[in-house]
């Protein structure tokens, strides 16, 4: 058997389904009702439950065939009908779709007794698997395992299938450990000693999105496997005799990101989530995910006749600062809504006269709609006369007009770029919008570094070499450390001349990440800083802006006052007291201008 999971793991972030369970409750079987049997009673109900979630865009559909063994079909007088049951479980699946690969979903057998030894256990496992693997699955996936014993055995069992590939999901709780008690440690020894290894690793039901959350934290740096994620939706709530789970898709799409954050090959949902989370996580997830791929992709062929880049210094009076090792600062404006640039210009102006190095020039942040960035930053220079650091977004275009907008930006001088993988459509005012994401932040600097040579994406020749100056992004909070030190490294090894932090408020965390990256020589960092303007300034920086933690005693500072303007004052205090702490690990700062307002941020920098 073609091991199909195994492929699209390693190529993509795979979306799995979501309940099956409540689905069936919810179209009104009750629970004294074996659910697998509606497999053969009611097969078009079955059906329209893998219908809906394929139209939500999973990539993995689930047979409806959970507790479908000997053992548990036996208490509705069903114990003779495993086979039959197995085996149209997963044909029902198998025929909602071409494309979508078939999980044959597995659980535990249940307590061992006098009656129902391991043996036993073994062996009524057996049987199930063996119907599925007739029925056509493309993989066993053992679900809800919640102790050593339950992996044991499912182990055991598997292995008389030696081509069949598999996939081992336990429940846990927050801390790590399986639901009946059992250390996660022992049961990852108890799996990396078995003959067959199962294809991928996960962990699915336990404590709801933020649960789960906590046991990755706690169990990733053990497991050397694609891991797979299907949290609840939430913990439910008993209301009118019904368990009803009331996590909104938004939500469960919000833990989502984080999960993919922390390496989760595979997301889908378990108890409560429905077709409409799994639509909200297929469609905020799938482009982002792509976009990481894509960009291992784009590397540089023998073939190709690369040139030798111009100097940092000799690509803008930015560079040629940052080279020499002096101080820069640079002030953040953003785009207006509309299409009036004047009061834009009227700010950068300001600014150089205050003698600012830089404009920095947000493009869509979080994901906004405003004027084209590469508009205002030819604008700022030929008006202001002050050089702009445009932030280059992955989010809106496709590769050809990416690369079609840097080689506008050579030929209008704009030297300077920041690239970032930026926010997806969901977070924004236009959630409807479609996502590109043809590739992240290290693709781009692959791209950028490319054109500096004279080559395309294409491998052609441009007729010269284009000489931007490559600034990246990075987040000294963030929640996978790993990933970040990782692709941070990814991003100068592959050309990236500089680096702007997202806002700092922790100033330990930030020095912490500048420890971990001092073997990356001659690489300037400038740190992200955002003078608070208020209370709930301070808010929503630290509830709504991905990457930002605004630590309690900062939230303690800007509440002892009640006035606007005592509050903006205390920012401004807390700005300026960071960047002092840091001045000597740091070679610049980019400081934000709240609301627009440049003499905020000109204080800070006084």
């Amino acid at each position: 058997m073609i091991n199909k999971l195994k492929d699209k793991l390693y190529q993509q972030v795979v979306i799995f389904d979501g309940a099956i369970g409540t689905e069936i409750y919810n179209k009104g079987f009750f629970i004294n009702t074996s659910f697998e049997h509606l497999c053969l009673t009611n097969p078009k109900a079955i059906s329209s439950i893998h219908e809906d979630y394929i139209s939500a865009g999973a990539d993995v559909i689930t047979t409806n065939s959970f507790s479908a063994n000997s053992h548990n079909l036996s208490k509705f007088g069903l114990g003779d009908q495993v086979y039959a049951i197995n085996k149209t479980s997963a044909q029902l699946a198998k025929n909602v779709s071409e494309d979508a690969l078939i999980a044959g979903s597995v659980g535990p057998v249940g307590k061992v007794t006098i009656d129902l030894t391991k043996i036993n256990i073994i062996e009524i496992l057996k049987e199930q698997i063996a119907a599925l693997i007739d029925g056509g699955i493309d993989f066993i996936m053992f679900e809800t395992l919640v102790s050593k014993n339950d992996i044991e055995c499912a182990i055991c069992a598997i292995n008389n299938f030696p081509e069949t590939p598999f996939v081992i999901s336990c429940s846990v709780d927050r801390h790590g450990d399986l639901l009946k008690g059992d250390s996660y440690s022992q049961a990852i020894k108890l799996i990396n000693k078995a003959k067959k290894k199962p294809t991928a690793l996960g962990f699915n039901c336990g404590e709801g999105p933020e649960g789960l959350l906590s046991a990755l934290e706690i169990l990733k740096p053990e497991i050397d496997y694609p891991i797979i994620l299907q949290a609840n939706a939430g913990m439910p709530k008993h209301i009118d005799g019904r368990n009803l789970y009331m996590t909104s898709p938004e939500y469960l799409t919000t833990y989502a990101h984080r999960y993919i954050n922390f390496g989760v090959r595979a997301i889908g949902g378990c108890c409560g989530t429905t077709p409409a989370h799994i639509a909200d996580i297929s469609r905020s997830i799938k482009p982002l995910a792509k976009s990481e791929y894509t960009s291992k992709l784009i590397v540089h062929s023998e073939e190709e006749e690369l040139l030798e880049p111009v100097e940092t210094k000799d690509k803008s009076s930015f560079g040629e600062k940052i080279a020499a090792g002096k101080w820069v600062t640079s002030i953040e404006i953003t785009p207006p809504r509309g299409y009036d640039l004047s009061s834009t210009v009227e700010k950068a102006i300001i600014c150089k006269e205050a003698g600012v190095d830089a404009i920095n020039i947000p493009d869509g942040p979080r994901a906004s709609s405003r004027l084209s960035p590469i508009v205002t930053a030819i604008t700022i220079l030929e008006k202001a006369k002050i050089e702009p650091i445009l932030h280059f977004c992955c989010r809106d275009k496709n590769l050809i007009g990416m690369q079609a907008d840097l080689l506008g930006c050579a030929c209008a001088n704009i030297g300077n770029i920041l690239f970032v993988t930026g926010d997806p459509p969901k977070l924004g005012d236009y959630p409807f919008a479609s996502a590109v994401f043809d590739v992240d932040s290290v693709g781009m600097v692959k791209i950028q570094d490319r054109l500096n040579r004279g080559i395309d994406i294409g491998g052609k020749s441009i007729g010269g070499k284009t000489k931007t100056l490559i600034g990246v992004g990075v987040d000294p909070n963030a929640i996978d450390m790993e990933r970040e030190l990782k692709r941070t490294r990814e991003k100068y090894q592959n050309g990236a001349e500089f680096i702007i932090s997202q806002p700092v408020f922790d100033v330990l965390a930030l020095q912490k990440f500048i420890d971990n990256i001092k073997d990356l020589k001659n690489f300037p960092f400038i740190a992200g800083i955002w003078p608070l303007a208020s209370y709930r300034n301070a808010e929503f920086m630290k509830n709504e802006v991905p990457g930002v933690v605004v630590p309690d005693s900062i939230m303690e500072r800007m509440a002892k006052y009640s006035q606007k303007e005592d509050q903006k004052k205390e920012g401004i205090d807390i700005a300026r007291e960071s960047v002092e702490q840091i001045k000597d690990v740091i070679q610049g700062v980019q400081v934000s201008a709240p609301f627009g307002n440049v003499q905020t941020a000109l204080s800070v920098l006084k």
